[in-house]
Protein backbone atom coordinates (compact mmCIF):
# COMPACT_ATOMS: atom_id res chain seq x y z
CA UNK A 1 0.00 0.00 0.00
CA UNK A 2 1.29 3.49 -0.58
CA UNK A 3 1.81 6.13 2.27
CA UNK A 4 -1.17 7.83 1.66
CA UNK A 5 -3.49 4.98 3.01
CA UNK A 6 -1.13 3.46 5.20
CA UNK A 7 -1.71 7.30 7.33
CA UNK A 8 -5.38 7.37 6.32
CA UNK A 9 -5.51 3.50 8.14
CA UNK A 10 -3.18 4.16 10.85
CA UNK A 11 -4.31 8.00 11.49
CA UNK A 12 -0.52 9.01 11.27
CA UNK A 13 0.64 12.04 9.21
CA UNK A 14 2.68 10.80 6.20
CA UNK A 15 5.88 12.52 7.92
CA UNK A 16 5.69 10.56 11.03
CA UNK A 17 5.66 7.44 9.05
CA UNK A 18 8.59 8.25 7.02
CA UNK A 19 10.00 9.35 11.02
CA UNK A 20 9.14 6.10 12.07
CA UNK A 21 10.71 4.28 9.25
CA UNK A 22 13.96 6.52 9.59
CA UNK A 23 14.00 5.25 13.42
CA UNK A 24 14.00 1.33 11.92
CA UNK A 25 10.45 0.65 13.43
CA UNK A 26 9.20 -0.50 10.51
CA UNK A 27 10.37 -1.96 7.50
CA UNK A 28 12.71 0.20 5.14
CA UNK A 29 10.96 0.50 1.69
CA UNK A 30 12.43 1.01 -1.91
CA UNK A 31 10.67 3.47 -4.03
CA UNK A 32 9.35 2.15 -7.18
CA UNK A 33 10.24 2.93 -10.83
CA UNK A 34 6.93 5.55 -10.23
CA UNK A 35 8.25 6.81 -7.00
CA UNK A 36 5.70 5.57 -4.63
CA UNK A 37 6.34 3.42 -1.70
CA UNK A 38 4.79 0.01 -1.76
CA UNK A 39 4.54 -0.48 1.89
CA UNK A 40 3.54 -4.35 3.52
CA UNK A 41 -0.03 -5.14 5.23
CA UNK A 42 2.05 -5.59 8.75
CA UNK A 43 2.96 -2.14 8.25
CA UNK A 44 -0.28 -0.88 9.58
CA UNK A 45 0.21 -3.35 12.98
CA UNK A 46 3.51 -2.33 13.41
CA UNK A 47 2.75 1.59 13.08
CA UNK A 48 0.02 0.18 15.71
CA UNK A 49 1.76 -0.90 17.98
CA UNK A 50 4.65 1.37 18.30
CA UNK A 51 1.95 4.39 18.59
CA UNK A 52 0.14 2.28 21.48
CA UNK A 53 2.98 2.13 23.44
CA UNK A 54 4.65 5.71 23.08
CA UNK A 55 0.94 6.92 24.46
CA UNK A 56 1.71 4.25 27.31
CA UNK A 57 4.63 6.45 28.07
CA UNK A 58 7.28 4.32 26.28
CA UNK A 59 10.13 6.32 24.68
CA UNK A 60 11.09 5.61 21.19
CA UNK A 61 14.54 3.53 22.97
CA UNK A 62 12.21 1.63 25.02
CA UNK A 63 9.76 0.53 21.97
CA UNK A 64 13.39 -0.57 19.99
CA UNK A 65 14.08 -3.00 22.63
CA UNK A 66 10.40 -4.58 22.77
CA UNK A 67 9.80 -4.62 18.83
CA UNK A 68 10.34 -8.22 17.36
CA UNK A 69 13.55 -8.79 16.00
CA UNK A 70 13.91 -8.05 12.02
CA UNK A 71 13.35 -12.13 11.44
CA UNK A 72 9.52 -11.61 13.52
CA UNK A 73 11.06 -12.93 16.50
CA UNK A 74 9.30 -11.66 19.92
CA UNK A 75 11.58 -12.21 22.89
CA UNK A 76 8.88 -12.42 25.59
CA UNK A 77 11.23 -12.50 28.29
CA UNK A 78 12.60 -8.71 27.36
CA UNK A 79 8.44 -7.74 26.67
CA UNK A 80 7.28 -8.59 30.17
CA UNK A 81 10.60 -7.11 31.64
CA UNK A 82 10.23 -3.69 29.79
CA UNK A 83 6.63 -3.66 30.18
CA UNK A 84 6.58 -4.56 34.28
CA UNK A 85 9.23 -1.89 34.50
CA UNK A 86 6.99 0.53 32.89
CA UNK A 87 4.27 -0.21 35.39
CA UNK A 88 6.31 0.40 38.24
CA UNK A 89 7.00 3.49 36.36
CA UNK A 90 3.66 4.81 36.48
CA UNK A 91 3.45 3.79 40.01
CA UNK A 92 6.03 5.60 41.20
CA UNK A 93 4.48 8.76 38.78
CA UNK A 94 1.35 8.14 40.45
CA UNK A 95 2.73 8.36 44.13
CA UNK A 96 4.32 11.59 42.84
CA UNK A 97 1.18 12.94 41.22
CA UNK A 98 -0.58 12.04 44.79
CA UNK A 99 2.04 13.99 46.87
CA UNK A 100 1.98 16.65 44.58
CA UNK A 101 -2.49 17.05 44.72
CA UNK A 102 -2.23 17.13 48.07
CA UNK A 103 0.40 19.37 48.37
CA UNK A 104 -1.73 21.91 46.20
CA UNK A 105 -5.30 20.74 48.19
CA UNK A 106 -3.57 22.10 51.38
CA UNK A 107 -2.70 25.17 49.14
CA UNK A 108 -6.19 25.79 47.77
CA UNK A 109 -7.46 25.17 51.44
CA UNK A 110 -5.35 28.03 53.03
CA UNK A 111 -6.22 30.26 50.64
CA UNK A 112 -9.88 29.51 50.38
CA UNK A 113 -9.58 29.79 54.89
CA UNK A 114 -8.60 33.64 54.17
CA UNK A 115 -5.48 35.59 55.16
CA UNK A 116 -7.03 38.68 56.00
CA UNK A 117 -4.58 39.72 58.95
CA UNK A 118 -1.78 38.78 57.06
CA UNK A 119 0.67 41.12 55.24
CA UNK A 120 1.29 40.39 51.66
CA UNK A 121 4.74 39.79 52.40
CA UNK A 122 4.44 37.32 55.05
CA UNK A 123 2.19 35.31 53.26
CA UNK A 124 4.08 33.34 50.74
CA UNK A 125 5.89 31.92 54.41
CA UNK A 126 2.41 31.37 56.36
CA UNK A 127 1.30 28.71 53.20
CA UNK A 128 4.72 27.14 53.34
CA UNK A 129 4.46 26.71 56.91
CA UNK A 130 0.94 25.69 56.34
CA UNK A 131 2.27 23.00 53.67
CA UNK A 132 5.10 21.69 55.61
CA UNK A 133 2.04 21.34 58.49
CA UNK A 134 0.13 18.66 56.48
CA UNK A 135 3.47 17.18 55.33
CA UNK A 136 4.56 16.59 59.17
CA UNK A 137 1.64 16.05 60.87
CA UNK A 138 0.55 12.70 59.28
CA UNK A 139 4.08 11.29 60.32
CA UNK A 140 4.06 12.99 63.79
CA UNK A 141 0.79 10.80 64.38
CA UNK A 142 2.65 7.91 63.14
CA UNK A 143 5.56 8.60 65.35
CA UNK A 144 3.60 9.69 68.66
CA UNK A 145 2.29 7.14 70.64
CA UNK A 146 -1.43 6.56 71.59
CA UNK A 147 -2.01 8.64 74.92
CA UNK A 148 -5.06 6.36 75.68
CA UNK A 149 -3.22 3.21 74.76
CA UNK A 150 -0.34 4.07 76.42
CA UNK A 151 -2.72 4.68 79.52
CA UNK A 152 -4.02 1.95 79.92
CA UNK A 153 -0.91 -0.40 79.81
Amino acid sequence: MKIGELAKRTGLAASRIRFYEACGFIQAVERKANGYRDYPSETVWMLEIVTRAQNAGFSLEEIRHLLPTPQNIWDHGELLKGLKHKVTEIEALQKRLDHNKSQLLVVIETIELGMEGIPCADRPTWILNRMMESVLSPLATTLTPNTSESNSL
